[in-house]
């Protein structure tokens, strides 16, 4: 499946390429193909990873006697990690939009944007990872596919809308670049199962503080029913698949 993989990642690093090039999601009120990725991620994490992430988590506790013994609940304390910290990220983010909007983009500002970028080319390199090692059968694959597509399109709008023109030139690359690194580093380095589990947890929790933070706020437009259609479709789909 390898060649799946390699092809799969390209794909995903082809979103923050050319997702600008899609003019029809930008504007307010927000775009409803939006808000459909968007349920449509958010489905896929709570109808697929989250029943994967207990399952592994027989496996975590079998290895509770070594480097997992700090807590009980790994796997759950990863996925609230990457809640929050996704959270700081999208708060720090507003923070540069605003010294960008006072005319100050470069001092402070800009440290807050490549931090901002560090971290997400990080999470960006785990996706790659874990689509890489992805075990499951080609339709999983599938399924792991359109949804990190369609949760990478929603968050490169929210950068896009953030960042500008600073985004663009830069910062796009520089997210495709680390899909396709982690994808790379999967063949020189063997991560053990337990630690994979932590992963997967915390690419969960990025992916619902992500998906989320796009549609709450007031000023985006939303459209709710996009969003529940897209979570509906996809869950009926997840749900006939298994």
């Amino acid at each position: 499946m390898s060649w799946m993989s390699m092809i799969a990642v390209t794909g995903l690093a082809a979103v923050h390429v050319f997702a600008g090039k899609l003019r029809f999601l930008e504007g307010t009120p927000r775009s409803a193909w939006l808000s459909v990725a968007a349920g449509i991620s958010v489905a896929y994490v709570f109808l697929y990873l989250l029943p994967e992430l207990a399952a592994r988590q027989s496996s975590l506790q079998e290895a509770a006697d070594g480097f997992f013994s700090f807590v009980e609940h790994h796997a759950y304390v990863a996925a609230l990690a990457g809640l929050t910290t996704f959270y700081g990220l999208e708060r720090a983010s507003k923070a540069f939009r605003r010294r960008a909007e006072h005319g100050s983009p470069h001092d402070q500002g800009t440290g807050i944007f490549w931090t901002h970028m560090l971290l997400l080319a990080f999470y960006n390199m785990l996706i790659g990872y874990l689509l890489a090692k992805h075990t499951g059968t080609a339709g999983d694959l599938v399924f792991f596919v359109i949804a990190m597509a369609l949760h990478l399109l929603v968050m490169d709008r929210g950068l896009r809308d953030h960042y500008q023109h600073i985004y663009h030139d830069a910062g796009r690359w520089l997210l495709s670049a680390a899909l396709l690194v982690g994808w790379g580093v999967s063949t020189a380095v063997g991560i053990p199962e337990p630690l994979i589990s932590l992963l997967i947890a915390f690419v969960a929790g990025g992916i619902v503080l992500n998906v989320l933070k796009e549609e709450l706020p007031e000023q985006r437009q939303s459209r709710f029913s996009a969003f529940m259609l897209g979570a509906a479709l996809y869950s009926a789909l997840l749900l006939a698949y298994a």
